[in-house]
């Protein structure tokens, strides 16, 4: 009779602690509370393409174009299009542009001239403790998001 040994190889500890780390990577983000910051990247992304699209729409038609935020829809819509488009919905948005273009409480735009510049301003777009600030030079009409972590 051979004598049996009771416990656990190094190896089979081996596989279990590889699998409780790779449970412990996998299951944390799938709790994540009130969106993710890919979608909080993705949101800031579109907002400086439309402000980008806003710009080049000025100059080429010669002729002003605005991008106006609706921070209580969630949505931007760009001057000629009536098709919003829509932010995330966990998303605290926020608007800093000229008095002049502030409709109401929840609408304010950002315009384009036809020589590149704006009327510049800040769209912030945040959640939790991630932020993104898309800035536009008024002198310029040069977009920049900036990522604060």
């Amino acid at each position: 009779m051979t004598a049996r040994h009771s416990g656990f190889t190094l190896l089979e500890m081996l596989v279990v602690l590889a699998l409780l780390a790779m449970i412990y990577a996998l299951i944390p983000p799938m709790f994540t509370v009130g969106g993710s910051t890919t979608e909080l990247k993705a949101g800031a992304r579109q907002v400086a393409a439309g402000l980008r699209n806003a710009r080049s729409q000025a100059i080429v038609s010669r002729d002003e174009a605005t991008l106006t935020l609706d921070v209580e829809a969630r949505s931007f819509r760009l001057s000629g299009d009536d098709k919003p488009r829509s932010l995330p919905r966990q998303a605290q948005i926020g608007v800093y542009t000229a008095q002049g273009e502030v409709v109401d409480a929840n609408t304010a735009a950002i315009r384009f001239y036809p020589d590149g510049s704006s009327t510049g301003g800040r769209v912030t777009l945040a959640m939790g403790e991630r932020k993104f600030h898309i800035d536009v030079d008024w002198l310029t009409g040069q977009v920049e998001i900036l990522d604060t972590p």
